[in-house]
């Protein structure tokens, strides 16, 4: 028997597959033998990509994939293969790039007809099952490719089409620039220097939505948390106010708005529309793992506590909701969940709100009431069928003059609304998490909560340090040296990709920071010579997304730009920037430098684009605030004084306080000799700190405000150039599919 005779999907782990193994459609997963049945059968293969929170995949799956004339038509005709993108996101990113080429957008689903060698020859993303909206049908869209592959001029029409789309898709993901030949006199480029990132914060600041927040003049709107430490970093080197305040109007209007989930902390996907009032309502473990931070970064430049609370509701949302009760992160909650009333699956469901639904969840009367002006719970709503996602419509000064009450007493209404609003929320039908543990979003993860132990509270690397056990337990192999991708219920699968090694690494890295403890170092390090070794090309001078031993594809991507993730590559390149300065004799740093010299033009054009590459390179450009501290840990007092004041490109290390403990250390890193970052840096009676940035250093001091006051003067200073339009730029639009 066939493997196309049979819908294979029962076989997988991924909840996004397994969500579809009861299609009527033969479904295979990506795999050598689907394609190698292909090949033998020559027939073209249906490539449909999505992912298990992905609100239009689920919409394709009821109009098509569950229909018998849709399925009889994939079956007969095609190889019909389903691919999570999650899971592998270096088939989403090649296929998914000719969609961007050829029809000017992308999103998912992700609808792609291949060669049986894997070349695309016809791509969209969603289609209706019949023609609607000038969209055309699913069922004629089948039966017209089939026809077509069948007919020998056509099909030779369509295997043309597919070599010049795979030779675009190679040009668009394998092209490397040199430094040397982009620069106008042939001779090598200069590498970006201090004041680049001032004229990239000028970049960011034209394009942000000084009325409503983010960025882009219409909707939908998206976090663009890169952006966000850009113009933080760029306010504390130029003191340009502007570039402060749109960071601050940003965090306001996302906390405020119905992105963030007012209950239960966390965010949603995205807004929908400019005013950060609707969102898109899956909530992805990555979202919250790169918003947190930003929310930390605020609240140590302006002093906001809002923005401390943000941060710790997103956290206290992860460990209770995304968290397996051993440690790993899971992925997604899916943005639909059962309406208690009409029993079918709506997106939202499970977060929206009535005045009745508000009345039968809060007991007291005044109570509801405040709950609902505070939260903009009205009879029309401000989503479909009158309901309303819940923003913060009234301050609570405002609650008080209207109602005759002291300030305190509305809070504290509020506060047990809110609690019992939540409780009521608690007994609807819950949307579905997929819980896959997906190393490189781990890895997001883990660095974000080691950031919250030294902003906010020490025992949250605690958090961390459990995920990065299982992670490492379940999904790092010691023999080998090598990561998987994914782990769900015992099932390991799916080769690291760059980004899972790059993000693991930075997370591992950072929980040293967060604890000293110098096993999270090695692994970082362990970690980062894999990228050096399976990730760098030296002839091409640049990191690709896949493992050079891993499975070959129509064309090899790379990750420059910031998507829903920041980019892998900035990532890599700042993680590579920081572990030289443990291990000087590794390549790290040569690979760093050939990577941003690489790309240099890519990101000095399109700086908003490639946010994390700009940081790695202003890392370089300046180096990093070595913060060493010799003791047997950080005294509290001076994580305290550390946890209120921004140091955008702090690497902080705690090493043993004596020679002979630093001896052991460095016996388990495997290293012959002290790292410049430890050498002659013991402690002088007690613990000691010494700041250090480009080979230039404080006396060694056991008082941290003389520290930071080096810190200081050792920072690079650039004055900024405001350039000649200031204003937002109405015509921009910064804005990723909402698909």
């Amino acid at each position: 028997m066939s493997v196309l005779d049979r819908n294979r999907l029962d076989e997988e782990a991924s909840p996004y597959l397994r969500q579809h193994a009861d299609n009527p459609v033969n479904w295979q997963p990506w795999d050598e033998a689907a394609l190698e049945a292909a090949r033998e059968e020559d027939r073209p293969i249906f490539l449909s990509i999505g992912y298990s929170a992905c609100h239009w995949c689920h919409v394709m799956e009821e109009e098509s994939f569950a229909d018998e004339e849709v399925a009889d038509i994939l079956n007969e005709g095609f190889v019909p293969i389903k691919v999570d993108r999650e899971e592998r996101p270096d088939v989403d990113s090649v296929y998914m790039t000719v969609c961007q080429l050829v029809t000017g957008r992308g999103g998912w689903p992700l609808s792609a007809f291949l060669t049986p060698d894997g070349r695309p020859f016809y791509v969209g993303t969603y289609f209706p099952r019949d023609p609607k909206q000038g969209m055309p049908g699913f069922l004629e869209l089948c039966e017209r490719v089939a026809d077509s592959w069948n007919d020998p001029e056509q099909r030779e029409e369509m295997e043309n089409r597919g070599d010049q789309w795979t030779a675009a898709a190679e040009n668009e993901l394998e092209g490397t620039p040199t430094s040397g030949d982009d620069s106008e006199d042939g001779g090598e480029r200069e590498p970006p220097d201090a004041a680049f990132l001032d004229s990239a914060a000028s970049s960011a600041l034209r394009a942000a939505d000084r009325e409503y927040g983010g960025f882009g003049s219409s909707g939908p709107k998206f976090p663009n948390p890169g952006r966000l430490h850009l113009l933080l970093r760029a306010h504390d080197r130029t003191g340009r106010e502007a570039y402060r305040e749109v960071v601050e109007e940003t965090l306001t209007a996302m906390a405020d708005g119905g992105m963030y989930d007012h209950l239960g902390g966390g965010f949603h996907r995205y807004a929908t529309d400019r005013s950060w009032t609707v969102p898109h309502f899956e909530k992805m473990l990555y979202d919250q793992a790169t918003l947190a931070p930003a929310y930390l970064a605020g609240y140590q430049v302006t002093g906001e506590e809002r923005h401390a609370d943000v941060a710790r509701e997103t956290f206290a949302f992860v460990e209770r909701e995304m968290q397996h009760p051993v440690g790993g992160f899971f992925s997604t909650l899916d943005a639909q969940s059962e309406d208690p009333e009409t029993g079918e699956r709506e997106e939202g469901a499970f977060f929206v709100w009535t005045p009745e639904e508000v009345e039968d969840a809060v007991e007291d009367d005044l109570d509801a009431e405040l709950f609902r002006e505070r939260f903009g719970v009205t009879r029309s709503g401000n989503f479909e069928d009158g309901r309303t996602v819940l923003t913060l419509a009234e301050s609570v000064e405002s609650l008080a003059d209207e109602h005759g009450l002291d300030g305190g007493e509305v809070s504290e209404r509020l506060d047990r609304a809110t609690e019992q609003a939540h409780e009521y929320r608690e007994t609807r039908p819950r949307p579905a998490r997929d819980e896959k543990v997906l190393a490189g979003w781990n890895g997001l993860m883990i660095s974000a909560f080691a950031e919250g132990a030294l902003v906010l509270d020490p025992e949250l690397a605690e958090t961390g340090r459990d995920a990065l056990s299982f992670v490492r337990e379940r999904l790092w192999d010691e023999g080998s040296g090598r990561l998987t991708r994914r782990w769900k219920d015992g099932d390991a699968k799916v080769t690291g990709y760059l980004e899972d090694y790059a993000f693991l690494g930075r997370g591992a890295l950072d929980l040293y920071q967060a604890t000293g403890e110098v096993e999270h170092l090695k692994f970082a390090i362990d970690l980062a010579r894999v990228v050096t070794e399976e990730f760098w090309d030296a002839e091409d001078r640049t990191l690709y997304f896949t493992p050079e031993s891993g499975e070959s594809l129509v064309a090899r991507p790379q990750e420059l730009g910031d998507q829903s993730t920041p980019s892998s590559t900035g990532v890599a390149a700042s993680l590579l920037l920081d572990l030289a300065q443990f291990t000087p004799n590794e390549r790290f740093r040569e690979v760093a430098e050939g990577v941003l010299d690489t790309h240099a033009k890519t990101f000095e054009t399109d700086p908003l684009q490639h946010a994390t590459l700009v940081l790695a390179a202003d890392t370089r450009a300046v180096g990093s605030l070595e913060l060493t501290v010799a003791a047997d840990s950080l005294p509290e007092s001076w994580r305290e004084r550390l946890a209120e004041t921004y140091l955008p490109d702090r690497l902080l290390t705690v090493r043993p306080p004596t020679e002979a403990g630093l001896d052991e250390w460095l016996d388990a890193l495997g290293l012959d000799d002290a790292p410049p970052i430890w050498a002659d840096r013991e402690a002088r009676d007690g613990p000691t700190m010494y700041a250090c940035r480009s080979f230039t250093c404080s006396p060694p001091t056991d008082d941290v405000e003389e520290a930071l006051g080096w810190a200081e003067r050792l920072a690079p200073s650039v004055e900024s150039d405001p350039g000649p339009n200031t204003e937002p730029d109405l015509d921009f639009d910064g804005n990723e599919s909402p698909f």
